[in-house]
């Protein structure tokens, strides 16, 4: 699979290739205010197939938590491109909304944090749902 996309204003573009390793649903809380309410749509993949073409992205990790996920994102537009997890090395989460071609995402195989989960937040039927990530 190729997967190609970029941030709002267009400054940022990435290439992202091989098989996905799992499509999730993330609804933890940090990912509510970067999608302004919603669980997040992302796309895990191994960070060796991916690269941004161009553009340079800029990275957020809060200090004060103890394993803290490094965001990237467009430093222009602001738009969350990838995430990077201390607990899955090798591997760039990327999120759907960036993706050139949504439709490539399909549906989530699984739903995350979900002991963050608000009441607005609906899991499609017949997926795996984890409190927190799957083990």
């Amino acid at each position: 699979m190729v997967v190609e996309g970029g941030c709002y204003c267009g400054r940022m573009r990435y290439k992202a290739e091989g098989d996905p390793a799992f499509k999730a649903q993330c609804h933890c809380r940090e990912c509510q205010y970067i999608s302004g309410g919603a669980p997040n749509f992302l796309m895990g993949m191994m960070e060796s197939g991916f690269s941004y073409s161009s553009g340079i992205a800029k990275a957020f990790t809060r200090s004060d938590l103890e394993n803290p996920v490094t965001r990237e994102f467009c430093g222009d537009c602001g738009t969350h491109l990838v995430s990077r997890v201390p607990g899955a090395p090798g591997m760039v989460f990327i999120k759907v909304g960036t993706f050139d071609d949504p439709g490539l995402f399909e549906q989530p195989q699984m739903a995350i944090f979900t002991v963050d989960k608000q009441t607005f937040h609906h899991l499609p039927d017949g997926i795996a749902s984890f409190e927190k990530g799957p083990n």
